[in-house]
């Protein structure tokens, strides 16, 4: 059986979708013959400080010849060459979304994750993305070849269809509040539409910036009382907030693929959310109304439409649920995960 270290920053259980496909794919690795360990990095990614790159060089370096290190792009994109050198084993870089494309980054700070960036995607053997957005990304501004990279796609789980609650109608979106999300539009989007009966819930993590925390500002918008912002979920909750619902919504700037279109498409459910990334792809016609990212009156009128007309979220949701059984699972990204390892050792 084929071993490989999988290097991951941080904690493995943290509740977003990067670490959930890395906690999948790690302990699905086995099932297509990759005996895969987990290789934990400092968690300051992708930020370190001086003293984790040097702890991270010495845990690269400490990795068999005999095994292939899989290393996500979170500590992987901001790792100088040097600290790459020192690994013996062949690399493959997992790329969900190129770091500088982060929203609220100061241009220097983008440029400087850029370059870092394009030179540790020269180092490595194989690339790994998550959709063809960002293949399509790395080819064209990253100069990465393409014959280097493969894409695996998400999983998904079977779930059953949502069956709403209808009155008043309950908005879901689910995603840590950083500004890449963009929930202080999404909030503005929805300030015009009061004189509708419904609630949001935003289901994610609230501790990674306080500033996008603060851009919510319900309380100048007068929606205290109509929007839920939850923090993270377990997995049971999270299951009861996607079956209740009867919208999902999604603001992002930026998506690599996004995890959560999948999730809402795999339970059946009509979506508004914006083209950023790849969530334009993610999202076929007719499942979702997609409108440009940061067009709020877009948005405003995108959702006025799915709330006001039963018979278009009627239509959505079948188109939704339809594409949703088509999605690759779990078990599909971890054999093209595994193809590629065993590839560097055949």
């Amino acid at each position: 059986m084929t071993r490989a270290a999988f290097a991951i920053p941080g904690d493995i259980n943290l509740p977003t979708g990067g670490y959930v496909y890395d906690r999948r794919v790690l302990a699905l690795l086995p099932q297509f013959g990759v005996a895969a360990r987990h290789l934990q990095l400092p968690g300051s990614f992708p930020d370190p400080t001086a003293a984790d790159l040097a702890e991270t060089g010495r845990r690269l370096a400490a990795v068999e010849e005999g095994e292939v290190l899989l290393i996500d792009g979170l500590a992987y994109g901001a790792m100088p060459r040097e600290i790459i050198g020192a690994a013996r084993a062949p690399i493959i870089a997992l790329v969900h979304h190129p770091l500088c494309l982060e929203a609220g980054l100061s241009k220097v700070r983008s440029a400087e994750l850029h370059a870092l960036e394009k030179a540790s995607l020269a180092l490595a053997r194989r690339v790994v993305v998550t959709s063809q957005v960002t293949a399509r990304t790395l080819s064209e501004d990253f100069a990465v070849r393409s014959d280097k990279i493969t894409v695996a796609q998400p999983g998904t789980d079977p779930a059953a269809r949502a069956v709403g609650t209808g009155s008043p109608l309950q908005l879901l979106a689910v995603g840590a509040v950083v500004p890449r999300k963009a929930y202080d539009l999404l909030v503005r989007a929805l300030a015009p539409l009061q004189d509708r009966d419904w609630r949001l819930a935003i289901a994610g993590p609230i501790d990674r910036s306080e500033a996008a925390l603060a851009a919510l500002a319900l309380s100048k918008t007068g929606l205290e009382s109509r929007v839920a912002v939850l923090g993270p979920l377990d997995t049971d909750r999270l299951a009861q907030l996607y079956a209740r619902a009867d919208v999902f919504l999604m603001s992002s700037l930026y998506e690599g693929y996004g995890m959560v279109l999948a999730e809402a498409m795999a339970r059946g459910l009509p979506i508004v959310c914006t083209t950023g990334g790849a969530a334009a792809e993610t999202v076929p016609e007719g499942a979702g109304i997609k409108v440009a990212p940061g067009d709020i009156a877009a948005l405003t009128a995108a959702i006025r439409g799915v709330l006001d007309e039963p018979d278009l979220r009627r239509r959505m949701a079948d188109a939704s649920w339809s594409a949703g059984q088509k999605l690759p699972r779990w078990e599909d990204t971890a054999a093209r995960i595994a193809s590629v390892i065993k590839g560097l050792t055949a």
